[in-house]
């Protein structure tokens, strides 16, 4: 391995972009571009080209070529949770293979599972390809988080994934704005569009592959799968987060195509404006979690999320309903929270082990939701946005309970916590 890639002794700090750290410190050395922190932006920016573009096709699609209702969109998105509910499953790979290289297989799946689903027009082809598509996108997530809480120094974390945020949302700008333009201006059949972003997606991988050094752990990560007592918050909060994202990911779009009647086109130039909004706010609010810390950030945004949520409920135009769904999506960078507070709190060496496990408790009410709910839909569409926002009070409750200085020893502000400080 050539000097400029790494200079030998490893830690999970990775050094600040354009800055070159101690190495007495135990910290690597890297020079250039080909850093952790670059190579997480990127591989966060590959991610979109393809996942943006089923995004933007999927309601139009479902809809208008294979006859989608409410109850088969339902039943696609829990069968689209499925990977992430087993994605538990990681620590196995993770035997064989190291966090970096898992990462860049699995950007390679998404691509592949999204560049042919525009051949399989059909409620069983959608469901084929949606299952392919997110095996690669759970598990890219899963280690994108482990590689990020591993490299990454805490007092930077929340900063960095704020980057990874603002990448994603530039990345997914330039991709709603080409589905836009293929859509609208060129009439590019859906197979054609769905073929180009998910082959982005693959370029990418291949790039990024070829492109870095393979980076090392300071922290010998546990090759098993463990529940800690003292993470109790962490996995309620977890829990929470993906039983209420479901609402906004599965029916918020489809309230917009089925009530409002946005089209393809409108619904990418949605998606544009929620992107380019994220682009420039994401780092900010990175910086923002940082100086406030998780217990106020996360109290933030459930306070928001009920209000969106029982204004869904009720909305009768068009214009404000997007607005609403703007809203919504800003409200995801603050969960970067979560992620920060267990960073805190954790045993450096349980970040991957503990970061599969969150991911399936993170859609346990994942796989049943949309499925329930689409059933729901059919009676009362109001009922499913209320029910959102009872999940974000008890959200609000949980996040009452995270200390103002979480660590080792403090998890909690109530209930257990470890009784002795873990060594960092």
């Amino acid at each position: 391995m050539s000097k400029e890639e790494i200079i030998p002794e490893a830690s999970n700090h990775a050094a600040p972009i354009g800055e070159v750290p101690d190495a007495a410190a135990g910290v690597p050395v890297y020079k250039g571009w080909r850093n952790p922190e670059v190579l997480l932006i990127v591989m966060a920016a590959a991610m979109p080209l393809s996942f943006s573009t089923w995004m933007a096709l999927l309601n139009n699609f479902s809809i208008e070529m294979a006859d989608f209702t409410g109850r088969e969109i339902g039943i696609l998105q829990s069968l689209r949770e499925i990977p992430g509910f087993l994605a538990f499953t990681a620590i196995f790979v993770l035997l064989v293979l190291r966090e970096q290289t898992f990462a860049l297989l699995s950007l390679l799946v998404l691509g592949i599972g999204v560049a042919i689903s525009g051949y399989f027009p059909t409620v069983i082809g959608l469901y084929c390809t949606t299952v392919l598509m997110s095996i690669g996108f759970h598990y890219f997530e899963t280690m994108q988080q482990a590689l990020s809480l591993q490299w990454v120094k805490k007092e930077r974390t929340a900063m960095v994934m704020g980057k990874q945020l603002s990448a994603k949302s530039i990345s997914s700008l330039v991709m709603f704005g080409v589905v836009w333009l293929m859509l609208e201006i060129f009439d590019v059949d859906y197979r054609y569009v769905y073929l180009f972003g998910g082959a982005l997606t693959v370029i990418a991988a291949v790039f990024v592959w070829g492109a870095f050094p393979k980076f090392s752990d300071a922290h010998p990560q546990t090759k098993k799968l463990i529940l800690r007592k003292r993470y109790w918050l962490y996995y309620a909060l977890t829990f929470m987060s993906g039983a209420r994202r479901q609402i906004f990911t599965v029916f918020a779009g489809f309230l917009m195509v089925e009530k409002f009647g946005y089209d393809a086109a409108t619904i990418t130039l949605l998606y544009l404006l929620n992107h380019a909004i994220n682009m420039f706010l994401a780092p900010k609010i990175g910086k923002l979690i940082g100086k406030w810390g998780e217990r106020r950030a996360l109290t933030f945004e459930y306070i928001g999320l009920f209000i969106v949520f029982v204004s869904y409920a009720f909305v009768d135009n068009h214009v404000v309903a997007g607005g609403l769904y703007v809203i919504d999506h800003l409200f995801f960078a603050m969960a970067i929270a979560i992620k920060t507070y267990f960073q805190k709190i954790a045993d450096p060496a349980d970040i991957s082990s503990t970061a599969g496990v969150s991911f399936t408790i993170n859609h346990i009410a994942a796989v049943f939701i949309p499925a329930a709910f689409g059933l729901l839909w059919l009676f009362s569409p109001s009922a499913v946005f209320l029910a959102g926002a009872a999940m974000a009070a008890v959200s609000l409750v949980l996040a009452l309970n995270v200390p103002h200085d979480p660590e080792p020893g403090n998890e909690v502000v109530r209930g257990y916590k470890s009784p002795h400080a873990v060594p960092a």
